[in-house]
């Protein structure tokens, strides 16, 4: 869900029309294995960048940032990680659901214990 609201906020920003905005900033490495570094901001105040590094699992592991002005005139900023764990964006934009209730963070006090104890359990 947080992915659509992201696409769809970055849609909206792409299809205002500015006909004058420039690229002023366009930096990039590529060091042809799997490490690389993007940087490209315009005059109206888009900017993206975007570091990558070969991952554990053999994936590309990403970590960066995309910013666009908005009608009201501030600017709406994603902060993110993609690596094997996921996607995990991080905005003030973006909604935040309820806090855990108690009874879920003792369950998870528990099952880390029982996995420092080295109990597993067959996934049947």
């Amino acid at each position: 869900m947080k992915f659509v609201v992201l696409a769809c906020m970055l849609a909206v920003a792409v299809a205002r029309p500015d006909r004058d905005a420039t690229i002023v900033v366009d930096e990039r490495t590529d060091n042809g294995d799997g490490n690389f570094f993007y940087n490209v901001q315009t005059s109206n105040g888009i900017e993206k960048s975007k570091t990558g590094t070969p991952g554990s699992e053999g994936q590309s592991n990403f970590q960066g940032s995309f910013r666009f002005p908005l009608d009201d005139g501030t600017f709406a900023e994603v902060r993110y990680v993609a690596d094997e764990f996921g996607y995990k964006p991080e905005s003030d934009l973006l909604p935040v659901g309820p806090e855990l209730p108690e009874h879920v963070y003792e369950l998870l006090r528990i099952a880390e214990e029982q996995r420092a104890a080295g109990i597993t359990f067959d996934r049947k």
